[in-house]
């Protein structure tokens, strides 16, 4: 998209005059020329140096949308100096390509041959013959046939041969990938074994699913193929995730431009903390920032700020994206890893890593969780809140009476523009007990989170945003942060566990109303004593003013 800036102020924002090229990209490649995005040069020159000089073949897998194409064309550009690099996307080899190995080696050197035009390299036309030669002849095609072609082009070839591979997880069900991994394998054994054997300085695979771990039936129940022939390839350990240093310099950017008058490293600090880095989630706030957020906010240095941020993410969570179209899709193909997704959340399940559980790698693999201190976490509040509320859905279409109640009284809780917690605390009770009276052993404190964020939810929905902490969500006690209308308000929930627990529990609190700048903070406890006091009263720690709600 190309703008004419004819004026110094368009829609609020200061630009400089003169043709502004650039803008937040989510779809495809990002473009370094077209478009805002962090610099990767020191990402790429750390795979070079580890991996690739050091003659690794590996695989970059992870989820969809985290910027593994980007990647690999920065990648590729990087590498050019030094290295002839031969990209391909395994999307342009189709289904039928797959039937046999016959129809599989003339697709790949048909593809071979297509991609010789878009990579900026001077290999020997005599091979691009060759491989021509061999995805038209009529005869049976096979995959030492290709491969001899590869051996004597990386033989005669002027500089060593990086080969990157983009999307194979279109391949990962079938056979003849398998057998055309073996032939990789054969070839970087040989050249371990002797150093003068000449074969690809590097092949890189690119895609969700990580080949290395590829677990196939496709011979039948009763020989399946267990483990993948890629076991050759080296860890890839770098982080592709984006930093907050990272972001700050793409908001550079954009700031150079358009003169919003933002704060680019608070900027950045926040919008790292909503998305943890994950690539698409950063682009996209920032492209609805720069343009949708404009119809709400029309002056961009409001716009460039915490409340802006809140309305992106607002939007994000309410769009059928792509992203969150393929997370939903994993969700319901694999019942057994949206059971574990919600015991997390729901349940305050805490989940050790664990490397050989498969639910615990799949959910990785597919970008829900990551490691976090040797322990399963979900990967963003972004992602968090959007299961939050897939869970929560689930529950409404059941008829949930704490919904319909917190539906139909949403409209008394909010006072100029401000939620007022400590009604919402008192009609919440009220609520509880008409239910179900007084609390049973059997109770369990997700229920009551459950519970509450059902009354909760349709009070805020549409205007404000909402997260639970990750590092207090547990079976004792959980932490949930609302976002509303650009005012913040922390509710503990927990179980009661004396007086002395909810002291501490008091202190917590404190600390973390420090840690916001807030001075007024609420706790919800769940209390099986009988001489208890159900209702909301006040309670001063310090200098903080705290609503302690029973039930």
């Amino acid at each position: 998209m190309i703008l004419l800036c004819i004026d110094d102020v368009i829609n609020g924002d200061t630009v400089t005059k003169g043709i502004c090229v650039k803008t937040f990209n989510t779809t495809a490649v990002c473009v370094p020329t077209k478009h805002y995005m962090v610099d990767l040069s020191e990402r790429v020159g750390e795979i070079t140096k580890q991996l690739v000089d050091t003659g690794k073949y590996f695989t970059i897998n992870r989820a969809r949308q985290y910027g593994k194409t980007t990647t690999l064309t920065a990648l590729e550009q990087y590498l050019s100096d030094r290295y002839d690099v031969i990209s391909i996307d395994f999307q342009d080899i189709t289904g039928a390509d797959y039937i046999d190995e016959n129809q599989f080696v003339k697709g790949l050197a048909g593809v071979l041959c297509d991609a010789k035009d878009s990579m900026d390299i001077a290999l020997p036309v005599k091979y691009y013959d060759l491989l021509k030669n061999l995805s038209l002849q009529e005869k049976d095609a096979k995959l030492n046939d290709i491969f001899r072609i590869f051996e004597e082009l990386c033989k005669e070839a002027d500089r060593p041969i990086v080969w990157i591979m983009d999307e194979v997880d279109t391949a990962t069900n079938n056979q003849v990938f398998l057998d055309f991994l073996g032939k990789l394998r054969s070839g970087y054994l040989k050249k371990e074994k002797n150093p003068n054997y000449k074969t690809f300085q590097s092949v890189i695979l690119a895609g969700v699913t990580d080949v290395k771990h590829l677990k196939s039936k496709i011979r039948g129940e009763a020989d399946s193929k267990e483990n993948s022939p890629w076991n050759i390839a080296a860890d890839f350990t770098i982080d592709m995730s984006l930093s907050a240093d990272g972001i700050k310099g793409m908001l550079d950017e954009y700031e150079a431009d358009h003169h919003t008058g933002m704060n680019t490293e608070e900027m950045a600090g926040m919008i790292r903390d909503f998305t943890n880095g994950y690539p698409f989630l950063v682009s996209r706030i920032c492209e609805l920032l720069d343009t949708e957020v404009s119809k709400k906010i029309v002056n961009a240095k409001d716009r460039w700020t915490r409340d802006g941020i809140d309305e992106a993410v607002k939007m994000i969570l309410s769009e059928d994206n792509t992203l969150f179209q393929s997370l939903t899709g994993k969700l319901n193909n694999l019942p057994e890893l949206k059971a574990s997704l919600r015991s997390i959340l729901m349940e305050g399940t805490k989940l050790t890593w664990n490397p050989d559980q498969r639910d615990i790698v799949l959910m990785q693999m597919y970008g829900f969780v990551r490691n976090a201190n040797n322990s399963v976490r979900i990967d963003n509040r972004i992602f968090e809140t959007r299961l939050y509320n897939l869970f929560l859905s689930e529950e409404e279409m059941k008829s949930s009476v704490f919904f319909r109640e917190g539906d139909l009284a949403k409209n008394i809780f909010v006072e100029n523009g401000k939620l007022n917690v400590r009604l919402i605390l008192e009609h919440f009770i009220q609520t509880y007990q008409q239910i179900y009276g007084p609390l049973e052993d059997k109770f369990k404190e997700k229920d009551g989170r459950e519970q509450f964020l059902l009354y909760l939810k349709p009070i805020i929905n549409g205007t404000g945003n909402y997260y639970i902490e990750a590092q207090t969500r547990d079976q004792k006690r959980t932490d949930i942060i609302i976002d509303y209308l650009g005012h913040q308000y922390i509710i503990e929930l927990k179980i009661w566990h004396g007086e002395r627990y909810n002291e501490s529990g008091e202190k917590q609190i404190s600390e973390y109303l420090d840690y916001f700048n807030l001075t007024t903070g609420y706790m919800l406890s769940f209390n099986f004593n009988k001489s208890k006091e159900i209702g909301v009263k006040r309670v001063y720690f310090g200098d903080k003013l705290l609503y302690e709600a029973t039930v």
